[in-house]
């Protein structure tokens, strides 16, 4: 499995996109514009440098993970795992396969190179992206081929559903993110929590996401990353990526 770009994975000849952000800007987008948060470092990779995507995993309708200007550039050809009451915000992309996933769900999806299961799991946050749709689901999924796993925390604050993805089977990676907890606590993980969440998962490494991307709280730009080091200090091999753009190749 090798990882480039924040949201970017290859499993086992099976290619992911998760929350995928590719633009300067997220947020209403209005004619010849877009407000909201601009991004303080660029994609890794543009559209044009992917390679075909297999399937798109959407955790919850915010701006920042659910980019319908992004969506928009993907054709009929790749499919979407969203959350609960969320693909309603698709109809304007050329998507022809979505699949909603509430917690507990699970889909199975066959491709050229095989099949996985894909299961949503619950997480701690909110899904409504404006005021008043707060029916709009949010999940983390965990991701299964060739008895080889992916845990995609998405946006999650400390919760203890971690702990239960152990019935699955060894965890290889998790995928957690780990900035916006100040002040927002309530709905995002420090890097601390998040560590500790793949841990009680049983990770056997750990990615670090959802930083250096957009100011969304309060916190120095770098100070993420650097909690998420010094947590792992005692076992910094477990460490997958450090930086957006870096990749990792899962070792068999």
């Amino acid at each position: 499995m090798a990882r480039a770009l924040h949201s970017a994975h290859q499993f086992f000849g099976v290619t992911i996109l998760t929350d995928p952000v590719l633009f300067p800007r997220v947020g209403i987008r209005l004619p010849g514009i877009t407000i909201g948060p601009k991004r303080l470092t660029a994609p890794a990779l543009q559209f044009h440098d992917l390679p075909h995507i297999d399937l798109i995993l959407l955790s919850h309708a915010h701006f920042d993970h659910f980019d319908l200007r992004t969506l928009r550039c993907f054709d009929e050809t790749t499919r979407v795992i969203t959350a609960r009451a969320t693909s309603d915000l698709l109809k304007r992309t050329r998507f022809s396969n979505i699949t909603e996933l509430d917690w507990g769900e699970s889909k199975t999806l066959s491709a050229a190179a095989g099949e996985m299961v894909i299961a949503a799991f619950p997480v701690k946050h909110w899904g409504a992206r404006t005021q008043h749709d707060t029916h709009r689901g949010y999940n983390g999924y965990l991701i299964e081929r060739r008895g080889r796993r992916i845990i995609f925390a998405g946006d999650t604050a400390m919760t203890d559903s971690f702990a239960a993805l152990r019935r699955h089977g060894p965890i290889d990676v998790a995928i957690v993110p780990i900035s916006a907890y100040n002040p927002w606590i309530q709905s995002h993980s420090t890097p601390e929590q998040a560590v500790q969440m793949a841990n009680a998962a049983g990770a056997r490494f750990v990615v670090p996401v959802h930083h250096q991307t957009f100011r969304l709280s309060f916190e120095p730009f770098r100070e993420p990353i650097e909690r998420f080091e010094a947590a792992l200090s005692k076992t910094p091999e477990r460490i997958a990526l450090r930086e957006i753009g870096e990749t990792f190749v899962l070792p068999l």
